[in-house]
């Protein structure tokens, strides 16, 4: 995004903290998306036209032992969306203070796969089965890369006890591969605690990139598990297509059908302005039988 706004914070940290040299600034920037959204014949779609404003803050500085500090607020439609804090520490790794983003942990590689638009199974119910998301209210998180692996770990306290999660990802071991594995615990209610598991290989060679994933959540009763795999490829610096399949089955003897889902994504960029294309589709939704939806939004966003 172009920033709109920027105000110097030298004076204000120089005058707070005599002793100490501070210079950081604050950015704006924002958004706008103009969408058509179809929910097909399964579902009452309503009106199909709809906008998105969102704004975000972001704010840097270079503290005395060389490490930067950075803050990000942002809006959606006039209301909070996400916020976080982060200490880049250089070599020692980056450590955040996360509320509704993902910068550390599984939640960031729950699903990794590549496209041009929006996961396949994404807004085509209001459920996401099998994946591995433990939310990141007031997480705290921490990366850094050891010897061409990433170490990434989140933790975080609920009214139900603490979700932890350990992602390890290899990006040079290979050239063009990525492979990553994750695991968490989750404190989905009282005493019970689900534990969950993800692992995933990317290889890119010039502008097709190629991805298979497979993640697992572990239950009291009832497990679920989830295989997926997709492909994308940049037509040029402006267009992207991508194509993916996911196929959730459920470890229970009252669900006998798998959710399959399956997913048609296409992005055009030209300066500030995106123009993008998904057309999702879902099959036995939760394991219904019977039960299909189906989810297209064409839409055009602009970066301010």
């Amino acid at each position: 995004m172009n920033n709109i706004k920027k105000i110097g914070l030298s004076a204000l940290a120089g005058s707070l903290v005599a002793t100490s040299a501070f210079a950081g600034s604050m950015d704006v920037s924002g958004s706008a998306k103009i969408s058509y959204k179809s929910n097909g014949k399964e579902k009452v779609t309503g009106n199909p036209f709809s906008n998105s404003k969102g704004i975000s803050f972001s704010g840097s500085g270079e503290m005395d032992n060389g490490w930067n500090v950075s803050t990000v607020y942002t809006m959606s439609d006039a209301a909070f969306s996400s916020s976080h804090v982060s200490i880049d520490m250089g070599d020692a790794g980056t450590f955040s203070l996360m509320n509704g983003t993902d910068l550390h942990g599984i939640d960031k590689y729950q699903d990794v796969m590549p496209t041009a638009g929006e996961q396949v199974w994404d807004d085509v119910d209001a459920t996401d089965y099998g994946v591995v998301d433990m939310g990141s209210t007031n997480a705290l998180g921490y990366s850094v890369d050891l010897m061409g692996v990433t170490l990434s770990t989140s933790y975080s306290r609920t009214g139900l006890g603490t979700d932890k999660s350990l992602v390890l990802v290899a990006n040079d071991l290979i050239d063009g591969v990525q492979v990553g594995y994750g695991m968490a615990t989750d404190t989905s209610s009282a005493n019970v605690e689900d534990d969950l598991s993800t692992a995933w290989v990317k290889y890119t060679s010039g502008p097709a990139t190629v991805g298979v994933q497979t993640s697992s959540i572990d239950k009291a009763a009832n497990d679920i598990n989830r295989k997926a795999a997709a492909i994308s490829f940049a037509v040029n610096e402006n267009l992207s297509v991508s194509y993916g399949l996911s196929v959730v089955d459920f470890e229970s003897s009252s669900i006998t059908s798998d959710e399959e889902s399956s997913g048609i994504s296409a992005s055009y960029t030209a300066g500030g302005m995106t123009i993008g294309a998904v057309m999702n589709k879902t099959d036995s939704v939760g394991g219904s039988s019977g039960t299909d939806a189906t989810f297209t939004e064409l839409s055009v966003a602009f970066a301010f």
